[in-house]
C-alpha cells in the first residue's frame, strides 16, 4: 500500500490525550494567573500570586489561596475570551491548510528531503548562475513550490528539463508560460495552440523583437517578415541535416521506413536543398526539380559550385529505371509536400509585391535576443518540417554564438520551450544533442502530452536518452500508460511504514496489554496514484536528488498576471479569455 493510500498509525491515541488534558490545565493555570496579576497590578489592596502559575492555580481550586475578586473575574473573562477567538483563527487557518492538501501530499514526507534539494533552491540556483556567469535576474527556470517546505523549486542555467503532462493537466499555464514570461533573454517557442502567443506577447515585447512564424494561421498572423530555410544550408553537413528535418514528416509517426527508397530519397532531397542554396533559388524551386524526374539543372549547380559527388549521385539517380527513378523522386518530393500550399511558401519565399519585408536571420536573433513562435498544425499539410528547420538553425546559431563568447556559453541564456514537440517539432537529432545545450548556456524544455508519444518521434532508445539527457523531469499527471508510471514508481522508491499491534489478554482477574511494531518496505506512491495526480501538483526527478513532490504555480497565482490578462485583452479571442482563466488553476489557487 502506498503512502497516499495507508490509513494507519498507533490505535491507542491515550498519549494524545494525556498531552492534550495537560496543556490545557497549563492553559487554565497560566490564564488564572495572569488575570490575579494583572488585578494586583491595578490593586494594590489585593493579594499578588506568586510567582508559580501552577502551585498558583492549585492553592486557588483548593480554597489555600482565596479568589482577588471581581476585577480578577473579568480580567479572567477577557482572557478566555482572546484565547477563544485566537483557538478559532488557528483552527480556520489549520482547517484552510489542510482542505489544500491533495491525496498525494502525505507522500512528500517520504521524498526529497530539505538538504537534498538546496542546488534547485533559489540560492542554489543563484550560486549556479554566478558560476556560470550568466548575467541574469533570475537564478533559473521555476517549476514549483515543494510540498511540505514551500520552498520554490529551480531548474538552473545548465539544467536542460523535459515535462510529460497529459491533456488538460496544466503544462501551458503552469510551465509554458511561466518559462516564457520570467525568460532572462531569448525565448524560441513552438506550439500548434495560440495559446501560448496571446498570453505572453505583449509582455514579452518589452524585452526585445517579437516573431510569431505562423503559416498555418494558427493565430491569423500576416507574413510580415519571411525566413529563407536554405540561408541555413551553408555546406553538405546542413543539407543533409535539413533534409532529415523534412524527411521526418513524410511519414506518420511509428510507421515503418523502407530501408532502400527512404534514406535515397532522402539523400536526393539533401542535394537538391544544397543546389537551391548554392544557386540563390527560393525553396519552391526544389518541388519543381522533383517533379521532373529528367531535370538536370541540380547536377549542373552542383558541379559549378564543386560538388561533384552529390552531382554525381543526382545524375545516378536520374539514370535509373524508371521505377526505381520513381519512388525514390516521390519519396523526396512527399518531405516537401507542404510547399505546394502558396499560404505556407509566402512565410519562407521573397515577396516582389514587398521587397523590403524584414528576413529573420537566427544568428541576429542569438545576438540581439527577442522572442520566436513557431506555430504549426500536425496531419497533412502539416508546416512542421518548417517550423522544426527554423527551430534547427535558431538553436545551432545560439550554439555558434556561444562558441565564440568567452565562456562558451551565451551570455544571456537562452529558453526553448519545445511545447507539443511529438507534434510540431520532430527533431531526430535532439536526444543526441539534449545534454551538449545546456553546457551552452541554451536552456530547452521539452513538453510532451506521453511518453509513448517521444517513442513515435524518437524511438525506443532515443526516448529513454532524451530522458535521461534531462537535468529535470517533470510528471504533471493524466498520463494513462501503465509501462511508464510504473517505471516512475520504481524511480520514486520505497518506505518503511511502522505498523502497530495492541494484545490484550485476561484471565483468573488479571488483564495485560501489550503493543508491539513493526515495519516493512511499501511504494511511496503506486501506479493508481500517478494516474490520478490531483491538478496542481507535479512529480520533479531532479538529477542528483530523491524526487520530490511540488505546487505547480500557474500564471494566474503569479506576479505576471495582470500582464498575462492585459496580453489576452489585447491578442485572445474573446470567447477564449475566460477559459484561460480556469483552466488548471488548482481549487486552492481560485
Amino acid at each position: 500500500m502506498s503512502a497516499p493510500r495507508r490509513r494507519g498509525g498507533p490505535p491507542d491515541v491515550t498519549p494524545y490525550l494525556v498531552l492534550a488534558g495537560l496543556s490545557a490545565l497549563v492553559v487554565v493555570a497560566c490564564s488564572i494567573w495572569g488575570a490575579a496579576l494583572l488585578a494586583h497590578s491595578l490593586d494594590r489592596g489585593s493579594r499578588a500570586p506568586s510567582d508559580n502559575p501552577v502551585a498558583y492555580f492549585v492553592r486557588v481550586i483548593t480554597g489555600q489561596v482565596p479568589w482577588p475578586g471581581t476585577t480578577a473575574a473579568a480580567l479572567l473573562a477577557v482572557e478566555l475570551v482572546v484565547l477563544a477567538c485566537a483557538g478559532a483563527l488557528l483552527g480556520r487557518w489549520w482547517w484552510r491548510r489542510d482542505s489544500r492538501r491533495t491525496r498525494v501530499d502525505v507522500a512528500a514526507k517520504h521524498l526529497a528531503h530539505r538538504r537534498d534539494l538546496e542546488p534547485f533552491s533559489r540560492e542554489g540556483a543563484a550560486a549556479t548562475a554566478e558560476r556560470l556567469g550568466a548575467r541574469t535576474s533570475s537564478p533559473g527556470v521555476r517549476v514549483g513550490r515543494v510540498v511540505g517546505t514551500g520552498r520554490e523549486f529551480f531548474g538552473s542555467w545548465e539544467d536542460m528539463q523535459v515535462d510529460i503532462w497529459g491533456p488538460r493537466t496544466g503544462k501551458t499555464t503552469s510551465r509554458a508560460i511561466p518559462a516564457i514570461l520570467e525568460a532572462p533573454g531569448a525565448v524560441l517557442v513552438t506550439s500548434n495552440k495560440r495559446d501560448v502567443v496571446d498570453a505572453t506577447r505583449l509582455p514579452r515585447q518589452n524585452a526585445g523583437d517579437v516573431w510569431v512564424f505562423d503559416p498555418q494561421n494558427v493565430v491569423g498572423e500576416e507574413p510580415t517578415w519571411w525566413w529563407n530555410p536554405l540561408s541555413y544550408v551553408t555546406d553538405v553537413d546542413r543539407a543533409t541535416r535539413m533534409a532529415a528535418v523534412f524527411s521526418a514528416y513524410s511519414r506518420d509517426p511509428g510507421a515503418k521506413t523502407d530501408s532502400y527508397f527512404d534514406p535515397e530519397g532522402e539523400a536526393l532531397l539533401s542535394w537538391m536543398l544544397l543546389a537551391a542554396a548554392e544557386a540563390n533559388e527560393p525553396i519552391t524551386t526544389i518541388y519543381r526539380w522533383l517533379s521532373d524526374v529528367t531535370e538536370a539543372t541540380p547536377v549542373d549547380i552542383l558541379d559549378r559550385a564543386g560538388h561533384a559527388l552529390p552531382a554525381e549521385h543526382v545524375q545516378g539517380v536520374i539514370n535509373m529505371p524508371d521505377k526505381q527513378r520513381g519512388g525514390i523522386y516521390g519519396t523526396a518530393r512527399k518531405s516537401v509536400g507542404c510547399l505546394v500550399n502558396p499560404a505556407v511558401t509566402r512565410w519562407v519565399t521573397p515577396d516582389p509585391q514587398r521587397p523590403n519585408r524584414p528576413q529573420f536571420a537566427p544568428s541576429a536573433f542569438a545576438r540581439q535576443g527577442g522572442t520566436l513562435y513557431s506555430l504549426s498544425r500536425e496531419g497533412r499539410g502539416t508546416a512542421g518540417p518548417l517550423v522544426t528547420g527554423l527551430t534547427v538553425a535558431t538553436i545551432e546559431a545560439a550554439e555558434e554564438y556561444a562558441t565564440t563568447s568567452p565562456s562558451g556559453r551565451l551570455p544571456v541564456p537562452m529558453i526553448g520551450v519545445l511545447d507539443e514537440a511529438a507534434n510540431v517539432c520532430r527533431w531526430k537529432d535532439l536526444p543526441d544533442l539534449y545534454s551538449h545545450y545546456g553546457s551552452r548556456g541554451i536552456v530547452l524544455m521539452t513538453i510532451l502530452q506521453s511518453w509513448a508519444q517521444g517513442v513515435e518521434v524518437w524511438g525506443e532508445h532515443g526516448m529513454p536518452k532524451l530522458w535521461s539527457a534531462a537535468n529535470v523531469r517533470v510528471y504533471g499527471g493524466g498520463v494513462s500508460d501503465p509501462r511508464f508510471l510504473g517505471d516512475l514508481v520504481q524511480l520514486v522508491g520505497e518506505y518503511e511504514p511502522t505498523t502497530y499491534s495492541t494484545t490484550v489478554q485476561s484471565g483468573r482477574g488479571q488483564h495485560s496489554r501489550s503493543t508491539s511494531a513493526s515495519t516493512r518496505q511499501e511504494k511511496i506512491l503506486e501506479v493508481a496514484d500517478l494516474f490520478a495526480m490531483p491538478r496542481g501538483r507535479a512529480l520533479v526527478l531532479p538529477s542528483g536528488a530523491p524526487p520530490v513532490l511540488v505546487r505547480t504555480l500557474p500564471w494566474q497565482s503569479g506576479e505576471h498576471a495582470d500582464a498575462v490578462r492585459a496580453s489576452l485583452r489585447a491578442y485572445a479571442p474573446p470567447t477564449e479569455i475566460a477559459q484561460h482563466e480556469l483552466t488548471a488553476v488548482p481549487d486552492d489557487e481560485r
